[in-house]
């Protein structure tokens, strides 16, 4: 192929990103860490940007897919990012395509006022933080040892919620009580289901007395099915705290209205994150 004289003129890397995780939890072939561990963001391009628009992409994933290998060529396989990075990724995205703002809805509490408040981007990529995976749960004569969800667990698990959804939804439409009765057993059966599954695939492996370590998550997936209730509630206690130590923290927010200070949740929706 013929060089392109324009090459010198193709986009750049607008800023440098380190992830949160350190990278510890990706082989190379997954992620390629530079020997200083930050990864090179690359802006949007047009074709990203149409991609942000496409609603069956952003439903599946594919979406953020694509978008993540174009500006961050590093990162060779982002269906296998956990949740600990998918947050500073997008931020990082987008922050590096000229967008250091971005805004947001919110009521305040004392006035029941809803205002509109600008967030700088660059404030929450500083304030992510990896939780310590390296903590591990006792339970009785077993360890048991956590992991963050990767981008297509979180994905799955999405698409199954929305089709929970939907299944509730459609209960409104049958008359019949014996029925509705029926199909509300099944639908809260699977809800019971899909958040099993969903707690048993952020288990690593539970650790055997003898030291064997189980990982095979169908096997894990069974001892949640047959553990005892309270055992089972205290996994998905202490994964639930793994979990928030490395969510993004609350807002910090003054109302524009009555000047009341508060604290406003804040969570990145990757279906309209980069739209």
């Amino acid at each position: 192929m013929i060089n392109n004289p324009l090459r010198q003129y193709f986009r750049r890397p607008a800023i440098y990103l380190k992830l949160p995780s350190g990278g510890k939890f990706y082989s190379p072939d997954v992620v390629e860490m530079t020997e200083r561990g930050e990864l090179p963001v690359y802006p949007m391009t047009a074709i990203d940007d149409i991609t942000s628009k496409t609603p069956d992409a952003l439903f599946n994933g594919q979406a953020v897919v694509e978008i993540v290998k174009s500006c961050i060529p590093a990162i060779k396989q982002p269906w296998l990012i956990n949740s600990i990075d998918l947050d500073a990724i997008m931020i990082a995205v987008r922050s590096a395509s000229s967008v250091q703002g971005m805004d947001i809805m919110s009521v305040c509490p004392a006035c029941s006022e809803e205002s509109e408040y600008k967030i700088n981007l660059g404030g929450l990529l500083t304030g992510l933080k990896s939780a310590d995976y390296s903590q591990t749960m006792k339970v009785s004569d077993l360890e048991i040892r956590f992991k963050p969800l990767t981008y297509k667990e979180m994905n799955e698990v999405s698409m199954a919620q929305f089709e929970m959804q939907r299944s509730f939804g459609n209960l409104n439409s049958i008359e019949n009580v014996d029925e509705k009765i029926q199909k509300s057993r099944e639908a809260l059966k699977v809800v019971t289901e899909v958040s099993m599954r969903t707690l048993a695939k952020t288990i690593e492996a539970i650790v055997l007395p003898t030291g064997e370590a189980v990982s095979e998550n169908e096997f894990i997936y069974d001892y949640l099915q047959n553990c005892d209730k309270n055992v089972y509630e205290a996994v998905k206690e202490f994964n639930g705290k793994l979990r928030e130590e490395s969510s993004i923290k609350p807002l910090k927010i003054k109302c524009v209205h009555c000047t009341h200070d508060y604290d406003q949740a804040l969570t990145l929706n990757v279906t309209d994150f980069f739209a």
